[in-house]
Parts: structure tokens; C-alpha cells; sequence
């Protein structure tokens, strides 16, 4: 579990085209002591820019910004900068969008009408524990399994020893490394090799496309 070294901040930047937006987030973060706002952008190019200048640990992003927008840009940022934690911000709940988004490395989705606080417990949740899942996205990921067909040279029969079984059960439940370190009684660095591991076996791209696939194939049901 990665956490901020003492007095230092978890670094966030935000891209969202409103600046009336952009400017109640930086108040309401402004008073937290350990998250600092570094940059600001109104569109994903310009985003992209900045990143060559600075490292934020967590990007809130938009979906719908002028020039290029957070579709386009996740996938840059998932490139250039595969260890920043991004989360969604939008004015839809789109359950499709939302695992479409879930599935190509966002860490989080938010609506935009959330309340400052879930804003801020996102981005602690995302960079201390990679992800943070809510209602809305774990309803997502469950509509998109009733209607995702298989991916085209995704493994069908996959072959998960007994403890990557339980290693994926818990990181189902939402399990820390750390947490899901000291229940199977392993290091955290083995369960983080045990999870790229996982995606290899299974195709997924990312931690919601390995609960997706563990739900689609009946593992959690199978392992409670």
C-alpha cells in the first residue's frame, strides 16, 4: 500500500473545461492537509502537456472537454504514466461508459454532483489502495457483464493454482496488498506478482477487468 511520506501530500492535478468546477474543487481540497492541487487543465491535450512537468499521484479527469477529450486522453496517460491513479468525473452515469472506462484504467468514476468529501476520499482510496469502487461503479461493472460478450483472444479456460483463486477472491472484496498479504500469509510483493500474473492468465487490462472476470466465471461464488 503506497501512502505519503510524513508531511508530504498526495499530489493531484485536474482537467475539466469548467473553471467554476475546477475552482470549487480546489477550495474544498484546499483545506486538507495532505492532498495539494499542482496543476490545472482545460482539456486532455493540454493535460498531457503539463504531465511533461509535472507528476501528479492522482488526475481527476473529465469525459466531455473541447480538443481532446477523457476518452482519448485515459489511454495516453495509461502510456506515458502508468502509475498515476485517474478518476472519472462526468455528468453521466452511463453504466456502459463507466465499465468501458473501468475496463481501459480508470481507478475510479465520479458524477460530478458528488459531495467534496467523496471527492476526497476517492483520491485517498486511489492512491492508497488503487481503487475506489462505489454504487455506481459496481453496478456498472455488473450491468457490462450481462451484456459484454467474450474478447477476441481472451483465454476461455484458464488454469488459477489455489492461490491465485484466493488471491483474486480477496482482491474482490477489496482486500489492501498489505491485507491480502498478511490473510495468505505471503509478502506484498508476492501478491503484487500473483496479480500481474493473474491479468496475464486471464487477459484483463486492469483490476476491473479481473472482477469482471472472476463474477463472469463464477469464482467468487465458487471460493465463498
Amino acid at each position: 500500500m503506497k501512502r505519503p511520506e510524513l508531511n508530504q501530500a498526495i499530489k493531484v492535478a485536474i482537467a475539466d473545461d469548467h473553471a467554476l468546477f475546477r475552482a470549487g474543487v480546489k477550495t474544498a481540497l484546499s483545506v486538507k492537509k495532505d492532498v495539494e492541487l499542482v496543476a490545472e487543465a482545460d482539456n486532455g491535450m493540454q493535460l498531457l502537456n503539463l504531465l511533461k512537468h509535472v507528476e501528479p499521484d492522482v488526475i481527476l479527469l473529465d469525459i466531455q472537454m473541447p480538443i481532446m477529450d477523457g476518452i482519448q486522453t485515459l489511454p495516453e496517460i495509461r502510456k506515458e504514466h502508468p502509475h498515476v491513479k485517474v478518476i472519472i468525473l462526468s455528468m453521466h452515469n452511463d453504466h456502459s461508459m463507466i465499465s468501458k472506462l473501468m475496463e481501459i484504467g480508470a481507478n475510479s468514476y465520479l458524477t460530478k454532483n458528488s459531495d467534496s468529501e467523496t471527492i476526497y476520499q476517492a483520491i485517498k482510496t486511489c492512491y492508497e489502495q488503487e481503487f475506489f469502487f462505489n454504487e455506481l461503479t459496481n453496478k456498472a461493472l455488473l450491468t457490462g457483464l450481462r451484456t459484454k460478450r467474450p474478447e477476441i483472444g481472451a483465454p476461455h479456460d484458464v488454469n488459477l493454482t489455489e492461490k491465485e483463486l484466493t488471491v483474486l477472491k480477496l482482491m474482490c472484496e477489496e482486500k489492501t496488498t498489505k491485507e491480502i498479504a498478511d490473510i495468505v500469509d505471503i509478502s506484498p510483493r508476492t501478491v503484487e506478482a500473483i496479480r500481474d500474473k493473474l491479468k496475464t492468465k486471464t487477459g484483463a487490462k486492469s483490476m476491473a477487468g479481473l472482477v469482471m472476470y472472476a463474477v463472469k466465471h463464477g469464482i467468487i461464488e465458487q471460493q465463498q
